[in-house]
């Protein structure tokens, strides 16, 4: 469970540790790097998300791939700085506040990613084998049913459980929480799955029609 100190003046790292990290996982690689390339505002294109699967509707894989790196990556290096830093509490800070930062974005009005590639890099970044776990998951279900959202929410609602087996109790209760988040903002997804409207990995969205992730 999350120790904070009790003194005021001791929460000072605690609170710098969460700006640094909130304000390295709100960097939007998607858009960052779609600009770059030439195409324009990702946030134009498909479903307007700005994370790796909606990169991939541009057509342009690498950046796709470079994205869900980057994404993960913010989030790996936010943890690990937390616990090069100020310890498990710190690392566990700075792991939930750098996927709000993705998914709640300052420079884009709070409306950022969804928040899978970060969670999975932050996961790594508190316990590898977590993370393993976690993108073993994502991967074996996403070439099962070909559904990226289905993949994400299975993998990060498995996070937790993981958690509990290979790491321990406080690492467990920030998967829980990076879940929660991640669930809520897929709630689109969701009912497009419900619906049998979910686009499936790889699929462009036709004019007109539903959104993908």
């Amino acid at each position: 469970m999350l120790q904070l100190p009790a003194n005021l003046h001791a929460l000072w790292p605690f609170a710098l540790g969460a700006l640094i990290a909130y304000l390295l996982g709100s960097i939007p690689f998607g858009l960052v790097l779609t600009r770059l390339a030439g195409l324009g505002d990702i946030r134009k294109v498909g479903s307007g998300n700005i994370g790796a699967t909606n990169v991939l509707r541009t057509g342009h894989k690498g950046l796709a791939v470079a994205t869900l790196l980057l994404d993960g990556a913010k989030g790996a290096l936010a943890a690990v700085l937390g616990f090069r830093y100020g310890g498990p509490d710190m690392a566990v800070i700075a792991a939930v506040t750098a996927v709000i930062g993705h998914i709640f974005p300052v420079w884009l009005k709070f409306n950022g990613g969804k928040g899978m590639a970060t969670a999975l890099g932050v996961l790594l970044g508190l316990s590898w084998p977590v993370g393993l776990a976690a993108c073993a998951t994502w991967a074996a279900t996403a070439a099962i049913f070909r559904y990226s959202s289905l993949a994400t929410l299975v993998a990060i609602a498995a996070a937790p459980a993981y958690a509990v087996y290979l790491a321990d109790r406080q690492r467990a209760e920030a998967a829980l929480f990076i879940a929660l988040l991640v669930w809520l903002r897929h709630h689109q997804n969701i009912r497009r799955l419900l619906k049998r409207e979910e686009p499936k990995i790889g699929a462009r969205r036709a004019e007109g029609g539903s959104p993908g992730s």
